[in-house]
Parts: C-alpha cells; structure tokens; sequence
C-alpha cells in the first residue's frame, strides 16, 4: 500500500468542524481575509504607480503600512481561530504549510516596517521589497483559497451521505 493508497485524513474532524462553525473568529477571519485583499489591491496599485511614476512614494508607504497592520490583525486572530479549532495556536496539520508561508509573509511585511523605520532602505529598493511581500502574500491566500476549497468540497462529501440517507 503506497502513500496515494492511503485515505487523506480530512481536512476537520467533525469535532473540529462543529468548533469551526461555532466559532466567532471563523467570521472574524471571514471578514477580514477579504478586507485585506482589498487593502492589498489598492496598495499594490500605489506602490506600482510609485515605481513606475517616482510619484506618490508616500501614499504607496502609507499604504503598506496599512496593508502590514491588517496582516498583523488577520495573523493573531488566525492564531486564536487555529488554537479554538486545532487546539494549537499555529503549525495545526491541516494547516501547517499555510502557517509555514504565513510567517514568511510575516517576515518580509515586518521587514518593510524595519527598513522604513530606519531608513535603511529608501524609495525604490523599499517599493521592491514591498512587492516581495505581496508577493508572498498572494501564494498564501491562494493557498488559504484552495484550502477553503478543499474544506467545502470535503462539506459537501459529507453530507451527501446523510440526504442520500434521506431519500427514499
């Protein structure tokens, strides 16, 4: 029996499902995964206008700012989502890559602050590791995305059991 003929273990036990759905921080994270794409857009518009126009340099370093600020905020109530749902604070199984790449999106977000901070980097080389941050930032969502995918898929697989239980 090699690895592809093992069952994959679900993405949630059912009781990690029922604590998912009851959670207020699954809503929370709701609200704010999407609230940071947005901020993400309109800073990423920024800081590429900054680097093509040498314009606006400001507004595009207000703007990772916010977007670092609301990473901040969807990181630690992830980390309370996780240790509600998995009974860990970061590194659960079912998402041990996402946290991997988290915390280099993390890294690289803080790192931005740093350099701001201290001036060790200035104009375009401070826009370019914005873009490395962001571009780190988006192979994670889109790993979050397929994960919440696999976790509607996995859903729907289970209660399919039960309405075909239903009918007659």
């Amino acid at each position: 029996m090699g690895p592809e003929d093992r069952p994959a273990r679900p993405l949630y036990t059912p009781a990690e499902r029922r604590r998912r759905d009851s959670s207020p921080w699954t809503m929370i994270q709701g609200v704010l995964a999407p609230l940071q794409f947005a901020i993400f857009l309109i800073s990423l518009a920024l800081v590429l206008r900054a680097l093509a126009t040498d314009d606006g340099l400001r507004a595009a370093e207000i703007s990772v700012i916010v977007k670092t600020v609301a990473l901040y905020a969807i990181m630690v109530t992830g980390s309370i989502w996780e240790k509600v749902v998995f009974g860990r604070w970061l590194f659960a199984p079912a998402f041990f890559w996402e946290d991997a790449v988290s915390m280099l999106v993390l890294a690289l977000h803080t790192a931005y602050l740093a350099a701001l901070a201290t001036g060790v980097l200035s104009g375009q080389a401070l826009l370019l590791l914005a873009l490395a941050a962001y571009a780190t930032y988006v192979v994670n969502a889109a790993q979050f995305l397929l994960k919440l995918r696999a976790a509607r898929l996995e859903g729907a697989g289970s209660r399919a059991p039960r309405l075909a239980e239903a009918l007659p």
